[in-house]
């Protein structure tokens, strides 16, 4: 019996092949009001940007230099954190990332680890930023 050969676009999922492909949320806030950035064990990195209007996640978005996997997570990051409240975004776990995706590769669970770390990154950036409103004026470059 002939092993099945895997086949990209009819063996992902539709949620796969939309957070792999999707570009809106590419781009760099210029004065984010919480700021994440992280390179995984693969070399990929993340920078996620975030606008934060009354303890509100008001937009997210993200630049990376990473495989399909990780645009993936980084997408799925974003369209499960935007909309939510900080304490509601901390509840974003990678699991929950991979199971919204449905067909990431076992290979690329570690994508979903980035992503979600590159998200805890920024809300600690955030909740630190609030402790201390004076290092918004002088942010980390």
């Amino acid at each position: 019996m002939a092993e099945k050969k895997f086949n990209f676009w009819n063996d992902h999922s539709s949620h796969y092949l939309e957070m792999a492909f999707r570009t809106d949320k590419c781009e760099i806030i210029a004065t984010p009001d919480a700021y994440g950035k992280n390179t995984g064990e693969c070399g990929d990195t993340i920078e996620m940007f975030l606008t934060i209007v009354n303890d509100r996640i008001e937009t997210i978005s993200f630049i990376t230099d990473g495989c399909m996997g990780t645009q993936a997570c980084a997408n799925t990051v974003a369209n499960l954190t935007e909309g939510k409240t900080v304490s509601e975004a901390w509840e974003i776990t990678w699991q929950k990332v991979v199971d919204y995706l449905e067909t990431l590769p076992q290979e690329s669970l570690h994508c979903a680890e980035l992503a979600v770390g590159t998200l805890y990154q920024a809300l600690t950036n955030f909740h630190n930023i609030k402790q201390n409103l004076w290092k918004r004026l002088y942010p980390k470059k």
